[in-house]
């Protein structure tokens, strides 16, 4: 129960302290987020590229120094319950018109746990559900940005109405032709807009700030004609000569769910009132669940504690069980799901068998490097739990002697409530996307027989995405290491996505090598090879006889992914890597490039 009074003299102190942490943290983000912009114009790609990687360890740091302070000045991990109690009321006040009060909520969670030393769900003292809504936060200081800007154009002169959008962000770089750029956009609107009668509230909405990525930046909004709005996003690049142009027009929600994918790093981007982002997005995008958006935005823990609400939510409306994930069992992660959720879970094995050298400490590094890197649309983003406690009567029994066989030290089943309901909680856990293994996607067209044509056209656009997701992730410098299809799943959109990563490498790390030839006649009839391999060395053309066992996979791949079978290929984008070449994989279809349509035109 809360206390009836606010009677303690070092709550509020407590409260304003930790309230001076989140405010400090969303400063230092919201500044590093606001500098793309001029990483963007000068074109500075590495510094981008490694601001997106610092900027993911904030969070922690400034939880680092908040506990600190709390401990150093006011002995906070020694002070009562009756105080804590007092400490999140206080909180409370302190968020009553505050523009990111769900963010300083999470941040009070993060704080308080670590210097209680309690488990994050099973703490009384934090905030279970948020007590601060978000819907109608409106920024009133004078000096501020709205978080979306408006025009009310007529179809005349909708043309220079684009222009005025694209000015509206001051890119301190010249366009090589803004006005072409303009008409190409234009021209996409009108063929959208063909059928339509332009109502009377016609209108462009475009969100306040840019949206940076890697090597390009996205003006983010939507036409609203009448009761239809139709969600966009213009790509704007430089060009070869270092002048900007609008690359393409995304169109409708499958585009933006593209853009915002969950396979692509997170972007960088300024607000001041991230709720109203979020809900903006949301009204173009309604099947994105707001924990992904926020995770898009860089705002990682925030997403977290989302989805684990939405976790909670699912577990109250829904009875199926836990089991041992479908699929071939991985060497490395012992997987699980439960069948009514769209994500599975995964565990660090406590044994590997000999031919995986590796350790715990590894596999979490690997971990940390795609949740840090470029992932290109190809790698999984995932998300990282301790001590998460379930129901044990939702686990299967043969689950939970799966997880006591190979990692006993990742499990413990108790009754920590003593209410006489057991739970099982996991010590450490990742929290994926779930999607099709490739090999059973695969399966599934072959099962179908040669005759029929759509498991047939499934199966080749299947082969072709997964060489292609192997060729972007050797853009973005990422060695898959093991690359059989059972590695590898297809999302919603047919896109295929790699999710195994204890075995991958910076490409520049790996040595690409041709098999040599045999020395005699003993060598080339040998099973064993019979040349030294170093631990960095990788022979692609030792590739196909794994991958490749199925004559119309085999046919396929040949035709339009045979260079991956060769060392020079390899080589080749390692040594563009190393001169410092920045590649990038933008979300859409090269075809949809203006400069593409202008050749077909």
């Amino acid at each position: 129960m809360f206390p009836q009074r606010l009677d303690s003299s070092i709550a509020y102190d407590i409260a304003k302290a930790m309230m001076d942490g989140f405010n400090r943290h969303y400063d230092l983000f919201r500044r590093e987020s606001a500098r793309a912009k001029h990483r963007f114009e000068t074109a500075d790609w590495h510094g981008q590229q490694r601001a997106q990687r610092e900027r993911i360890e904030f969070y922690d740091l400034r939880v680092r120094e908040a506990s600190t302070r709390l401990e150093r000045e006011f002995k906070a991990g020694e002070q009562p319950m009756e105080v804590w109690h007092q400490v999140k009321l206080h909180y409370i006040g302190l968020l009553v018109n505050h523009h990111q009060p769900e963010l300083a909520e999470t941040f009070f969670n993060s704080v308080t746990t670590k210097i209680l030393h309690r488990s994050y769900f099973h703490n009384d003292f934090i905030f279970v559900r948020p007590a601060v809504s978000t819907e109608y936060i409106e920024n009133e200081e004078p000096t501020a940005r709205p978080t979306y800007k408006a025009w009310y154009p007529k179809r005349e002169n909708l043309g220079e109405v684009i222009v005025q959008v694209i000015e509206s962000f001051d890119l301190r770089r010249p366009f090589a032709d803004l006005p072409r750029d303009a008409s190409d956009v234009l021209a996409q609107v009108e063929e959208r807009l063909r059928d339509m009668k332009l109502r009377a509230n016609f209108q462009i909405q475009v969100l306040s700030s840019l949206f940076f990525r890697n090597k390009g930046a996205y003006v983010v909004g939507k036409l609203i004609n009448g009761f239809s709005e139709i969600p966009f996003a213009l790509p704007i690049l430089h060009d070869a000569q270092g002048k900007l142009l609008i690359d393409a027009i995304l169109f409708g929600e499958d585009d933006l769910l593209i853009l915002f994918s969950f396979a692509r790093a997170y972007f960088m981007v300024d607000m001041e009132i991230p709720s109203a982002y979020v809900q903006f997005l949301r009204s173009m995008m309604p099947r994105k669940p707001r924990a992904e958006l926020y995770n898009a935005l860089g705002l990682a823990k925030q997403g977290k504690t989302l989805f684990y609400r939405d976790f909670l939510y699912h577990l109250r409306h829904s009875s199926d069980q836990f089991r041992i994930a479908p699929g071939i069992k991985g060497m490395v992660m012992l997987v699980f799901d439960l069948p009514s959720f769209p994500y599975v879970f995964k565990v660090i094995k406590d044994y590997y068998p000999p031919q995986k050298d590796t350790t715990r400490e590894q596999i979490q590094g690997k971990y940390l490097l795609v949740k840090q890197h470029d992932r290109v649309g190809r790698m999984a983003d995932t998300l990282e739990y301790s001590n998460v406690a379930f129901p044990r009567a939702r686990f299967e029994d043969e689950l939970i002697e799966e997880i006591r066989k190979f990692a006993p030290s990742q499990i413990e089943v108790s009754d920590r409530d003593g209410d006489g309901q057991l739970e099982v909680i996991i010590k450490h856990v990742y929290i994926e996307r779930r999607m099709i293994p490739l090999n059973i996607f695969l399966q599934e067209s072959f099962d179908a027989g040669p005759d029929n044509a759509r498991a047939k056209a499934q199966m080749e656009h299947a082969v072709i995405e997964y060489g292609n997701a192997i060729k972007d992730l050797v853009a973005a410098n990422i060695f898959p290491g093991d690359m059989l299809w059972k590695n590898f799943g297809v999302t919603r959109h047919g896109k295929v996505v790699f999710y195994d990563y204890d075995e991958i490498e910076y490409l520049t790390d790996c040595n690409f090598r041709r098999v040599p030839p045999p020395r005699n006649e003993e060598d080339e009839m040998s099973g064993e090879i019979w040349y030294t391999v170093g631990p960095k060395d990788v022979f692609p053309e030792t590739f196909g006889p794994f991958l490749l066992g199925n004559p119309a996979v085999r046919q396929v791949f040949m035709k339009h992914h045979a260079d991956l079978l060769d060392a020079d290929f390899w080589q080749a984008n390692k040594e563009r890597i190393a001169d410092g070449h920045v590649h990038d994989v933008f979300p859409y279809d090269p075809a949809r490039r203006f400069s593409e349509l202008r050749k077909g035109a």
